[in-house]
């Protein structure tokens, strides 16, 4: 059983990789790089995930462990960490400026569609849009992000417009780098809690099929967005109602991270294997 099991975990891992050092070698990235980021990797999880209670986590320890000598624990702990939370903050931020333009009747026009706004005066304008979803972020700094990305644009008359209903950068390969990043480690994350808890999994589903002709792609991808974006729009309204970022009179205990999150894909399969 333990041998069959490796095998998975080996085959997973290959299906894993496959996109990750296909985007890797695209971008330049040799393998020494990865395998030293994957070392830290190992000995910061190692450190903070699978300590003893009551004793500090020895360098003997996360040697065992990892499979690392004592010596290469002590250089990869020394190596510069390679966390962008800058980046994460600005999408966090972005995108939540957005939800509230998209979902706050304040800032709708008569048929509910985000109007445009004016940068500041009264109180529908994005100085107050930027102050009532995105803390004491600097309003000037939050719209040279969105014109940054593509996901706004001024008027002639000098207006902002909302160009898109999510944060999808246009721009910004930073940007869309850190969404890789942080998307697919929440997607992991998720599917290892439901290996380790089958008794109370997390929603985890997924509708696939193998044999469609080019011809419908189209349609799919466009029904797929449609209904998608109208969904994560009333989990996003729900969400915020409940979170005390949005709402800090919102009562209970504890501080957690909640995501609901779709993706599309779509591949040529005519020859019969995933790539």
């Amino acid at each position: 059983m333990e041998e069959n099991i490796t095998k998975a975990i080996a085959a997973a891992i290959t299906n894993l990789l496959r996109p990750l050092v296909m985007f890797l070698l695209r971008n330049g990235v040799p393998y020494q790089t990865f395998a030293d980021i994957a070392k830290r990797v190992y000995v910061d999880v190692a450190t903070e995930k699978f300590d003893i209670p009551g004793r500090k986590q020895s360098k003997s320890r996360v040697s065992i462990l990892t499979g690392l000598s004592r010596r290469e624990v002590l250089r990869v702990k020394r190596l510069p960490a390679q966390d962008d939370l800058g980046a994460l903050d600005r999408i966090n931020r972005a995108a939540r400026v957005i939800a509230g333009w998209v979902r706050d009747r304040r800032f709708s026009d008569e048929s509910g569609q985000p109007t445009d706004l004016p940068f500041e005066g009264g109180n529908f304008c994005f100085l107050q849009l930027v102050k009532s979803y995105s803390g004491d972020a600097p309003v000037r700094a939050v719209l040279d992000e969105l014109l940054r990305v593509g996901v706004v644009e001024r008027t002639p008359d000098g207006m902002i417009r909302l160009l898109e209903r999510s944060y999808i950068p246009k721009a910004g390969e930073i940007d869309k780098i850190a969404i890789l990043g942080s998307d697919t480690s929440d997607l992991v994350s998720t599917i290892d809690h439901n290996i380790c808890h089958p008794e109370a999994p997390f929603f985890q589903r997924k509708v696939k099929y193998d044999n469609l002709p080019s011809e419908v792609l189209p349609e799919l991808e466009k029904l797929a967005r449609e209904q998608s974006q109208a969904l994560l729009e009333r989990l996003d309204r729900w969400l915020s109602e409940r979170d005390r970022d949005v709402n800090p009179r919102v009562p209970g205990t504890g501080r957690n991270r909640a995501a609901v999150g779709i993706y599309y894909f779509q591949e040529d399969y005519s020859g019969g294997k995933e790539t």
